[in-house]
């Protein structure tokens, strides 16, 4: 069948649509309207789901989960230092990673079980002799067994949350990589990203002058200085 696109059909297709109401029997004065909008909205998510502009909305997501990620994983190993501080509290000088520091708590629990056990697939050899041997001498109180059991549930949240987020900054990475790697390899995935979120899109920021992508993190002490009328910032995110 070959179809005819010429302009007195497009006429012909404008008047039916016009009549519309009237050719077709039954059909309510409401209902024109109603077909329009749900093809404007089925259209409307077509062109959302599939525009190239939306690609950085991943990037946008995962950089303020990972943000967000470092604040909770802070948090918490803070809490858990203090909380197995009253037991041992010379282990904090001893052990400064974090994740160290959460694994040591949930594999020996109270500090008398360290001196028999391996740590060799924790730490190094001699921080692991010389918190033995702290062990032995510390001045820490005795805690009772629900105490390590919240313990230990804290400290597999602390592991399994940096876990994730290792998950996570290996995605961004390669997101980054696939959606702007020339960013990625002028300031490094994760300032890319940030100036990414910050924009708001990676047309926004490809749109913006230099002026602007300067300061992008520094909004609050750009209008802090235009309000005081001092010094504006020079740097932001870079």
């Amino acid at each position: 069948i070959s179809c005819v696109n010429n302009t007195p059909v497009m006429e012909l297709i404008r008047g039916i649509r016009n009549k519309f109401n009237e050719l077709v029997p039954g059909l309510e004065d409401g209902g024109m309207t109603a077909m329009a909008l749900g093809l404007s909205h089925s259209l409307s998510r077509y062109k959302l789901k599939f525009s190239p502009d939306k690609v950085d909305t991943m990037i946008v997501q995962a950089i303020s989960l990972l943000d967000e990620l470092d604040k909770e994983i802070n948090t918490y190993s803070m809490r858990v230092r203090e909380w197995y501080g009253w037991h041992f509290p010379e282990m904090g000088k001893i052990v400064t990673d974090n994740m160290q520091y959460a694994r040591v708590v949930l594999k020996a629990g109270v500090r008398k079980n360290m001196h028999d056990m391996d740590f060799s697939d924790i730490m190094a050899e001699d921080v692991e002799e010389d918190m033995k041997k702290t062990c032995e001498i510390s001045m820490g109180t005795e805690i009772s067994e629900d105490d390590i059991k919240n313990l230990s549930a804290l400290c597999t949240q602390v592991i399994s949350l940096s876990a994730y987020r290792v998950q996570l900054s290996d995605y961004l990475k390669n997101r980054m990589a696939a959606i702007a790697p020339n960013l990625s390899v002028m300031v490094g995935d994760l300032v890319g990203a940030r100036l990414i979120a910050h924009a708001g899109s990676l047309m926004n920021l490809a749109k913006a002058p230099a002026s602007t992508v300067q300061i992008l993190g520094a909004e609050k002490a750009l209008f802090r200085a235009l309000k005081t009328k001092h010094d504006t910032p020079k740097y932001g995110l870079i």
